[in-house]
């Protein structure tokens, strides 16, 4: 990174900068507060590491005036004079870290570490922002998948059309809003979308639903009640569960898409109706017809352009573009992220649940997250943790989480041998002082 280093300890500057270029990093030293000033209006940089007091222009003073020029630059103060006081008001002013002098250099190469991190995810969101904002965005359905974006091509295909659509998905693909892209997309887009779920309805309840009522047609029918049919007119009926309708109400559903018209129960006038059906189905509804729980004619009348939704773990790609989609939605004018090693075991976790449980969990990881704004992997994977079986999730692993693994009992197991001793610890391991040190901080082994 670009990194403006302002400290008027010549000492203190000359190590430092040798330590910092030698991580491969750009470092530019101002003598003093004036000096950094000038630097930073000059051009842009990653990273201020300041000292407090300076001849000229105290770090306090500049730190604002950085991220008044560079409100991406993140801010290290330095200080041999420290206070808590101090140390508040550099962190209210947005300091990224706050460091009492002496301090080993590592510690700077460290938290730089961390930046670049936070820099990476910042560049990453904004990437998948502009993608969710183009071509991998149709209506409110998030996809860059190759079966997403063929998913989005059918909808076009078909949407003008007047033809029927069988939408078949497990539970929690998001069905419902493929159905209302297709409403949105076709030429009743003016008139109404009606969705309704036949799932768990009496054969009685479900007619009276779907047809309506006249008055006086069972003792609580007090009044004339138009149903879904008539409610959609001129539009679109989305009726999702179709596979859950009784055998007796699948007969008088044949006859509507036959005759383009309804009757209502207790009554004997006809209602001519001009409605569009999109129906969705859990389960293969193919089967259902071969098992003899769906009549074959009304599927045939229903499947004249079928529609499958893949599920989640067969969307290569879209599950961080949800992620983010989600974080929008329920995160407010907070700005989560969710660490990289964690969206790689969300990407490879199944989801069973498909969309609906990863909103579910985005959601329930933000509401856990208290004042952090970066979301746990616990949270985030609640579900999956559940799922695993004894000694299974030790096993599901990513070859880099072994290999850390393994290091962390190595290096244990060597300063065990010799009695916390780093240097001899170093020599055993075959790594320099200073590479024990950056694992040991990495590993969480410092002491």
């Amino acid at each position: 990174m670009d990194i403006l280093l302002a400290d008027d300890e010549k000492a203190i500057a000359v190590t430092l900068k040798d330590d910092l270029e030698q991580c491969g990093h750009l470092v530019t030293v101002a003598a003093d507060g004036l000096a950094a000033k000038a630097a930073l209006e000059s051009r842009r940089f990653d990273v201020l590491i300041s000292d407090i007091k300076m001849p000229g222009l105290d770090g306090m003073e500049l730190l604002p005036i950085a991220k008044r020029l560079h409100p991406e630059i993140e801010v290290i103060m330095i200080t041999g004079y420290g206070t808590i006081e101090s140390a508040v008001q550099a962190m209210k002013k947005g300091a990224f870290e706050y460091l009492l002098k002496p301090f080993y250099n590592e510690e700077i190469v460290h938290h730089l570490r961390r930046i670049a991190e936070l820099r990476d995810l910042r560049r990453e969101n904004v990437e998948l922002r502009e993608e969710l904002s183009g071509r991998y965005r149709f209506e409110n359905i998030i996809g860059r998948s190759k079966a997403m974006q063929e998913v989005f091509r059918l909808i076009r295909t078909v949407a003008p059309s007047e033809s029927n659509v069988l939408i078949e998905g497990a539970s929690g693909t998001g069905k419902e809003l493929i159905a209302k892209a297709i409403h949105h997309n076709s030429l009743r887009r003016n008139g109404p979308f009606v969705a309704f779920s036949c799932a768990e309805m009496t054969p009685t309840l479900l007619e009276d639903s779907l047809f309506g009522h006249e008055r006086g047609a069972f003792t609580d029918a007090k009044d004339r009640r138009k149903g879904l049919f008539e409610r959609a007119q001129g539009g679109t009926l989305f009726l999702d569960e179709i596979d859950d309708t009784p055998m007796s109400v699948q007969v008088k559903l044949l006859r509507v898409l036959q005759e383009r018209q309804i009757e209502r129960l207790g009554g004997e006038e006809t209602v001519p109706i001009d409605v569009r059906l999109v129906a969705a189905t859990k389960v293969d509804l193919g089967q259902s017809v071969v098992d003899g729980e769906f009549r074959p004619d009304l599927y045939y009348r229903l499947n004249v352009v079928p529609l499958r939704l893949p599920p989640l773990r067969d969307r290569e790609g879209d599950v961080r573009l949800l992620v983010l989609h989600f974080l929008a939605r329920y995160g407010g004018d907070r700005n989560y992220t969710v660490p990289e090693d964690v969206l790689e075991k969300m990407e490879r976790y199944s989801w069973p649940g498909n969309v609906r449980q990863l909103e579910n969990a985005v959601e329930r990881a933000i509401a856990l997250a208290g004042e952090s704004l970066v979301l746990k992997e616990s949270h985030l994977l609640a579900d999956q943790s559940r799922q695993a079986s004894p000694g299974e999730a030790d096993l599901i692993r990513t070859l880099e989480e072994a290999r850390r693994d393994a290091e962390i009992k190595t290096i244990r197991a060597v300063l065990t041998h010799t009695g916390g001793h780093k240097a001899e610890a170093a020599k055993i391991l075959g790594v320099s002082r200073k590479n024990l040190w950056e694992k040991m901080k990495d590993y969480g082994l410092e002491g």
